[in-house]
């Protein structure tokens, strides 16, 4: 706080001192910023039954960072997914908005009468658009246009822009649930998210298990499965993590389901290697050719040419649902992204990313004192930063190139993406922009707020208590006060 110096014997001396106290101390905290919860998120807090500790706020207009509230800003907290800012502002800068992943058809010679006599590669560039009518599209363009009708070399899959180039093998699960969409760890090809539509439909004591597209999927194992009489809609309650078996191959579901149900849901519970193949040889095949060779992992030889070629949207556009949506998998993909794009030869991916960060920090001169980074999506119980961090890197953002493509990004409070149900009817509505964060000890808000003058606020406001979740109503209050302020 700067210093307040009047002369004892002056004027404004004399009307100091006739002020009442509520306005000296207001006076006096126009100075600096505010050291104490706001009342309404004291009561907020006092209701909830939440601790003083549990709260750390930074928030300051963008025109005086000296003012606003600053509570506990340098203990570093877990944000939850508000980690996805970091990630996004980190990307932004270091990769830039027109930064596009792809996916290649390689060869190391040309085809001669149609028939490719060395492996076909399918190089994965962390593509977030490889969907399954991407790679059915591409296979057809090197039917149609390079005239191929024979892999007669087979086909290499070649995942090694992300070093280890299958991150998910061995990793422990976050939670009980590894094979639901927001637990997808992803590779550098990253082939329809990772993840397959199934459509599950049960009988009395039997379970049938389709797919979409229609491929061919290894045998159920029901021993391990039990047929219960609830629910349908409940169908999660009694489910388990199902598991691959390498030998047959095999899928041993587990838990319960219940009888005479129908359900359709996205998993990840097959091995993504054995998926591809089955998608490469079913989409091939529709298109009339023939692939006599065997599909494995490997590497693109180093003088292979590029015969097709995907890309997918521009990171400011893929942005938007990892920042609405709060999509982790596609998070965790951009920081991947940007990992291999700073890599030391022999670097793993993810330690280049973190270092990327850091590199990043001190550029913008903030200090990375207690920053965790793990996976850079917030899905994770390791990951920390303080709130004044995560401020200044908002702060930072504004103040660079891709201010408005961040602002872009962001949950419209009351509006849509994971803020549409929240703060309606507040003076925030429809005007503050903000990255949400949830875990089962987390909720935070991080972005910006325009005040009742229109100047544009900076909050970063981490809430860790196990009772956090149910108590958002602490940050909406806080976040309406911002709105409110003149």
């Amino acid at each position: 706080m700067p210093d307040l110096h009047v002369p004892p014997t002056s004027p404004a001396a004399r009307a100091l001192r006739r002020l009442p106290l509520l306005a000296l101390s207001l006076l006096l905290g126009a100075c600096a910023s505010l050291q104490a919860p706001p009342e309404p998120v004291r009561e907020a807090m006092h209701q909830a039954g939440l601790p003083a500790e549990a709260l750390a706020v930074v928030a300051f207009p963008l025109e005086a960072p000296q003012r606003g509230l600053r509570l506990r800003p340098d203990v570093a907290m877990q944000p939850g997914s508000a980690m996805k800012v970091v990630t996004a502002v980190v990307a932004l800068d270091r990769l830039g908005p027109n930064s596009r992943g792809r996916t290649e058809l390689l060869a190391e010679q040309p085809a001669r009468a149609g028939r490719l006599a060395v492996p076909l590669v399918l190089r994965g560039g962390a593509d977030a658009d490889l969907d399954w009518p991407t790679l059915a599209w591409m296979l057809r363009e090197l039917r149609e246009r390079h005239g191929v009708r024979e892999l007669a070399g087979g086909i290499v899959v070649d995942r090694s822009l992300f070093q280890p180039a299958r991150p998910e093998l061995g990793q422990p699960p976050f939670d009980e649930q590894p094979e639901f969409p927001y637990n997808v760890i992803p590779d550098a090809l990253h082939l329809g998210g990772s993840l397959l539509s199934y459509q599950l439909r049960s009988g009395a004591q039997d379970l049938a298990l389709a797919s979409f597209p229609r491929l061919p999927l290894p045998a159920l194992d029901l021993t391990q499965l039990r047929f219960v009489d609830a629910a349908c809609a409940q169908w999660e309650e009694g489910w388990l993590p199902p598991v691959w078996v390498a030998d047959g191959p095999r899928l041993q579901l587990r838990g319960s389901f219940p009888r005479d149900c129908e359900r359709t849901q996205a998993l990840n519970v097959l091995d993504r290697q054995w998926l591809t193949e089955q998608a490469l040889r079913a989409f091939w095949a529709e298109l009339g050719g023939t692939l006599d060779g065997p599909v494995v992992e490997g590497v693109a030889p180093a003088g292979a040419r590029v015969l097709v070629r995907h890309q997918d949207r521009p990171l400011a556009e893929l942005l938007r649902p990892v920042m609405k949506s709060s999509d982790n998998a596609l998070a965790r993909l951009i920081y991947l992204r940007l990992g291999a794009a700073a890599a030391r030869p022999g670097e793993a991916t993810a330690a280049a990313a973190d270092r990327a960060v850091r590199e990043w920090f001190q550029a913008q001169g903030i200090a990375d004192a207690g920053l965790v980074m793990d996976n850079g999506s917030g899905l994770s119980r390791s990951e920390r930063i303080s709130a004044a961090q995560l401020a200044r890197v908002l702060q930072q953002a504004q103040a660079g190139s891709h201010g408005p493509e961040l602002l872009a990004t962001l949950p419209v409070a009351g509006v849509d993406g994971t803020l549409t149900r929240r703060m309606k009817g507040s003076p925030a509505e429809g005007r503050a922009r903000l990255k949400t964060g949830t875990l089962r000890n987390v909720t935070a808000l991080a972005g910006y707020v325009p005040d009742a003058r229109g100047r544009l606020w900076v909050v970063a406001a981490l809430l860790n208590d196990e009772r956090a979740p149910a108590h958002r109503a602490v940050l909406d209050r806080l976040i309406a006060w911002i709105a409110t302020q003149s």
